[in-house]
């Protein structure tokens, strides 16, 4: 083994799982999350991801010891903080609005933690040395944050914070604040540097191509709860509710009728007065459902042509984006649907064109209504 992955075994064994028995958070008399429970693996790269209001902030303070809980228990490994003070549950925090000290220089923010834990100066150079080495900023140790970019003072917080080798690393939309190409850069550093240091770590964001990016784990909040947990591949391509279908990806979320009670994986389900043949994870019974598809699982054909299980439909917008090119589809009922398709620019769909819509029984899920 070499010695950054033998670094990175230990940090892993040093790092804390953490676990969430029924919890329940209050502000007042409204209760915001409710019977939540959540068990995160030792060194895992956790995001809580939803809309803004969903919980998911609120959650991560609540870890963090800044909001106590109203009910149930917050583990991390075998230590039980849910009464402890935010200080004495050996976290590190990084902020969306950085919190950096603007009259402190780099160094002396990033030292800021060693020094309030005592830490001797000649270990703290060390520390801070290696910290600023592995987010890039050995050369800016002496400025202080009005002279850096945005993306630098979030490395800074993010060297700041990892420096103190925290048990449990929380994050709370650490990249909302930088533009869309420094974020891609800015998120690439963290999953790196997270990977090495083998730190649990929880990340809030309301972006789902950083969850999908940077996360070993997504749960899905809406409403004070979870409304799914599982791997970024599951979550998308496997949603278990319309509402996480919709909110990771686009979806075309279609309401189709169940003729018959299905219990198996394959059904037959009846959109626009046809057949369509998909996958329904759960048991349903006959009656209203909900189809979901994603916009790339579609296939266009000509309308000439009869491919077995295709809808007919007509072609009302179409964009080219360099990379795909996307549609939206009327079909003889009256419904809209999505169609992203990749490679050649399919000059010969323009609006008004009549096409066969193909859904992949294999990709297209049935859930309950």
């Amino acid at each position: 083994m070499s010695a950054r992955g033998a670094a990175t075994t230990a940090a892993r064994a040093a790092s804390a799982g953490i676990s969430i028995e029924n919890l329940a958070v209050a502000y007042g008399d409204a209760r915001v999350i409710e019977g939540l429970s959540l068990a995160i693996e030792p060194g895992c790269f956790f995001t809580l991801l939803g809309p803004s209001g969903c919980g998911k902030t609120t959650l991560l303070r609540t870890i963090a010891g800044f909001i106590q809980a109203a009910e149930g228990r917050l583990m991390f490994g075998s230590t039980d903080v849910t009464q402890l003070p935010p200080h004495k549950r050996n976290i590190g925090m990084v902020f969306q609005d950085y919190a950096l000290f603007p009259d402190k220089t780099v160094f002396d923010n990033i030292a800021y933690g060693l020094r309030a834990r005592r830490i001797d100066e000649t270990s703290i150079k060390g520390k801070v040395a290696r910290a600023l080495d592995h987010v890039g900023l050995g050369h800016l140790a002496a400025r202080h944050p009005a002279a850096l970019s945005g993306g630098q003072r979030q490395r800074v917080a993010l060297a700041r914070a990892l420096v103190i080798e925290p048990q449990v690393l929380l994050m709370d939309e650490p990249l909302s604040n930088l533009d869309a190409k420094l974020r891609v850069q800015v998120r690439e550093v963290i999953a790196e540097l997270q990977r090495e240091a083998g730190i649990t770590t929880v990340f809030v964001t309301h972006d789902q191509d950083e969850a999908l990016a940077m996360s070993d784990r997504i749960g899905v909040m809406n409403r004070g709860r979870l409304e799914q947990v599982g791997p970024p591949s599951a979550i998308y391509s496997s949603p278990a509710t319309g509402y996480v279908a919709d909110f990771v990806g686009a979806a075309n979320l279609l309401k189709v009728t169940v003729p018959l009670a299905a219990a198996s994986d394959s059904v037959a389900v009846s959109l626009a007065g046809c057949a369509v043949a998909a996958r329904a994870p759960n048991p349903l019974p006959a009656g209203p459902a909900l189809l979901v598809a994603r916009p790339e699982d579609i296939r266009l054909s000509p309308g000439d042509a009869t491919p077995a299980g295709a809808l007919p439909g007509t072609v009302r917008r179409r964009q080219y984006l360099g990379s795909r090119t996307e549609y939206k589809v009327e079909l003889a009922g009256g419904e809209l649907v999505a169609v992203a398709l990749s490679g050649e620019r399919h000059d010969s769909y323009m609006p008004g064109s009549v096409v066969q819509l193909g859904f992949d029984p294999a990709r297209t899920l049935v859930l309950a209504s």
